[in-house]
């Protein structure tokens, strides 16, 4: 673990620059905007430890994934995002020496994240090898309401002598990914311009994505505006070139002013007009202007998606610091993006799709954003249903089954490891939950009819086909998958696999059934199209009513797999702390052996359908599958929280709160330097709303059963239901409820059902 980020309601902090820390710290300090971000590399040369990163969401590369070992079914490639044009470059030289922080005698540093108005901050002072001493202070904005600009600001001061300064601004198109092959690029060059602004236009190899950047710089001595610089281009790269003498004290600034749009979003013969059209709307403000933009866009998303904590300000720090992030990855302007595990972060996981969207976040933007966000979440499935039965189709099956991919960006597998591709198929049930969660939280039906419930058939129709019948145990068993608990591959009868496929069958019915009457001609229509017949009903009728559920009746628990308790069972507290986390220490096969879980299994399927089982089997499950968890997957910590509360488990509720919030800002599990556990932040928000408040929806009527950490002074946080906006604090000894809205609406607070009129304060 790593505790030197300083504990503030508000900033991400460093005081001292950490050099052996830096990758570490270009992570927590990364900035986007949903479009676009970046991790926070220096703007100036540095030679020491760091991860290029610069994102553009949507725009992937298809790298190659067919090896010796490939099988049949496996993908073609692998999509990950790649890097994008570096911007931010601003080289410097002092007396002809470059100013690189790896050479220099630091003198003071300080990094700094403004959350609540979304700009990115360093300051230092440094001493350089000649002997001239420099001050420095860079601002960078992703801007959030120009989603396909961003803009930064580097003032250089020289402190104790005269000298000859250089600061070269530029566009480098020649970026590569730590990952790849042999240092393989990805990009084309296709044109550099410098007769007006800095233009770099590139393409990717393969996919044909072209972006084109267009930079404007301004700079300043002494406050006074200079002429253009010198400019220069080559293959990949543009660049303008200030020289001037400063006088001790003096300082010379840079504002960078960029815009990058690609054929994603606009026609190719339309990309320089919508480039200049995005630049001169920013360039044609002060870079203070641009700043105050900024704060009021951020405002608007704190109004309805900040949680206020009174007493603990790690917790504050923490909890802002993951709706910041999940803010800045995903706003939902667009259905064809999604939200990758790493975000705008780090290059790990490829930055594609994972179940992790579908199961985490949208209940964060359901109640944080207007219903369309959301719907945009499940539209993006929507789009690639047809994949998904291309995907199940190269597996074997037919008749319209869909299988969703594991890792995509648009649509196709792209996950090579055998055990995930092919076996980690519960992902499909996280996608028709996510169905029934939303319309069970908006009430838009119309979207269940128009799309959703064609996505269910296509899932139902997998699972129908993936079950066999056991003659042995007269029931449908489903055998060779691997569940949520990735420490186990292969496993037959994975309880929660079989428990969520047998949910959904039984969803997709009823859903049918209810259509029936409400819609009959439109579902007529859609069952006709899809040669959906009654005895296929039937048929998964059957396999809801004859499915293998494994348990153990002695203990009173569901077994997560056939044979788990031939496992020797030994808690995770009784591993030698020099052993954790296990996917560093031990082999895969001694791992694949242990009961050790990566993260809840079981206790995943519990928290979906907590409403089917009473408190004692909800205990007794918890209370034997913990102590076997090692919480080695960034998913694992915010379930257990919600489930320990509802258990009344308080002091194990704040533990896993604690460790899901500041899962990255204190690098629990050494590896945040790849970048953040995005989608797992989302879980952050559940611990809190879902675990501490106890909120959930039944029978159409929101239910909240409330606690306080010991620690804490008081909670509150904002959510949006059905058309009502509702203010929840939650203090030692009382609550507080408003209704901001201007419709009524009903809820269950702690046992009792309270009629809220708007305006109403409890």
């Amino acid at each position: 673990m790593k505790n030197y980020i300083i504990h503030d309601p508000w900033h991400i902090i460093e005081d001292q620059f950490r050099a052996e820390h830096n990758e570490f710290s270009e992570s927590i300090f990364s900035i986007g905007n949903g479009r676009m971000g970046q991790r926070a590399n220096f703007e100036e040369a540095y030679s020491g430890k760091t991860m290029q990163g610069s994102y553009l969401a949507g725009i992937y590369y298809p790298d190659k994934t067919r090896v010796g070992w490939w099988k049949n079914g496996y993908p073609e490639y692998f999509a990950k995002v790649i890097n994008a044009v570096q911007w931010i470059g601003v080289d410097v030289q002092i007396d002809g020496i470059a100013l690189d922080l790896a050479e220099c005698e630091i003198t003071s540093f300080e990094r700094r994240l403004d959350m609540k108005g979304g700009v990115l901050y360093r300051t230092f002072k440094a001493k350089m090898p000649h002997g001239r001493e420099v001050e420095v202070t860079a601002k960078r904005m992703y801007h959030l309401f120009q989603s396909d600009t961003a803009s930064l600001q580097y003032t250089l001061r020289v402190l104790n002598s005269d000298a000859n300064v250089s600061i070269r601004s530029y566009l480098n198109g020649d970026v590569v990914n730590r990952d790849s092959n042999y240092d393989e690029r990805f990009w084309v060059p296709i044109a550099e311009d410098m007769q007006d602004d800095l233009v770099l236009v590139t393409e990717t190899k393969k996919t044909q994505f072209r972006v084109e950047a267009r930079l404007r710089n301004v700079f300043y001595v002494g406050g006074a505006v200079q002429p253009s610089g010198i400019k220069r281009k080559e293959q990949f790269y543009v660049e303008e070139d200030l020289r001037t003498h400063l006088k001790a004290g003096e300082s010379v600034r840079i504002e960078k002013y960029v815009a990058m749009v690609s054929n994603l979003n606009h026609p190719l013969d339309k990309l320089t007009e919508a480039a200049r059209r995005s630049l001169e709307k920013i360039a044609s403000k002060t870079f203070g202007e641009l700043i105050q933009l900024q704060t009021d866009a951020w405002a608007r998303i704190w109004e309805e998606s900040d949680i206020q904590i009174e007493g603990d300000v790690a917790a504050q720090q923490a909890i802002r610091f993951n709706i910041f992030q999940l803010n800045q990855t995903y706003t939902g302007e667009d259905a064809r993006l999604n939200i990758g595990p790493k975000g705008f972060t780090g290059e790990k996981y490829g930055g594609v799709t994972y179940w992790d969207t579908e199961a985490y976040c949208l209940p964060f933007y359901m109640a944080t954003q207007e219903p369309r966000i959301a719907r945009n979440l499940l539209l993006y499935r929507y789009q690639h249903l047809e994949k998904a039965i291309e995907n199940a189709g190269k597996l074997g099956f037919g008749n319209g089954a869909a299988l969703y991919p594991m890792v995509t960006v648009n649509g196709e597998e792209c996950h090579n490891e055998w055990e995930i591709t092919f076996e980690e198929i519960h992902r499909n049930g996280a996608i028709a939950f996510a169905i029934y969660n939303y319309v069970r939280y908006t009430d838009d039906r119309e979207y269940l009819a128009t799309h959703g419930l064609e996505v269910l058939i296509g899932i139902s129709r997998f699972w129908a086909q993936r079950v066999n019948w056991s003659e042995e145990k007269q029931q449908y068993v489903m055998l060779g998958v691997t569940g949520p608990n990735e420490y186990e591959n292969n496993v037959n009868n994975n309880w929660y696999t079989n428990k969520i496929a047998v949910w959904c069958l039984r969803y997709t019915l009823k859903i049918i059934s209810q259509e029936q009457v409400q819609q009959e001609d439109r579902l007529y229509d859609l069952l006709s199209r899809l040669d959906y017949k009654v005895e296929e009903g039937k048929q998964w009728q059957h396999i809801v009513d004859n499915m293998f559920l494994p348990e153990d009746s002695d203990r009173g628990v569901f077994l997560q797999q056939d044979g788990f308790l031939d496992k020797e069972l030994v808690p995770a507290a009784e591993l030698p702390a020099e052993v954790r986390p296990l996917n560093q220490h031990w082999s895969w096969d001694r791992i694949l052996r242990s009961c050790y879980i990566k993260q809840a299994d079981v206790l995943q399927g519990i928290y979906f359908f907590e409403d089917e089982f009473d408190e004692g089997t909800i205990r007794r499950n918890y209370d034997f599958y913990e102590p076997l968890t090692v919480h080695e997957s960034s998913l694992s910590p915010c379930v257990h929280a919600i489930i320990a509360a509802k258990l009344g488990k308080e002091d194990k509720a704040y533990e896993f709160y604690l460790r899901t919030a500041r899962l990255d800002l204190d690098d629990y599990n050494n590896d945040t330097e790849d970048g953040l556990h995005i989608t797992s932040m989302a879980g952050t928000w559940l611990a809190i709303v879902e675990g501490f408040a106890g909120m959930r929806v039944r029978e159409g009527q929101l239910h909240f059963q409330t606690f306080i950490p010991k620690n804490w002074q008081s909670y509150a946080f904002h959510v949006q239901y059905r058309g009502t906006k509702l203010y929840i604090r939650v203090n030692q000894d009382d609550f507080e409820i408003k209704n901001l809205s201007d419709t009524e609406i009903s809820i269950i607070f702690n046992g009792e059902q309270l009629l809220i009129e708007p305006e109403w304060k409890s």
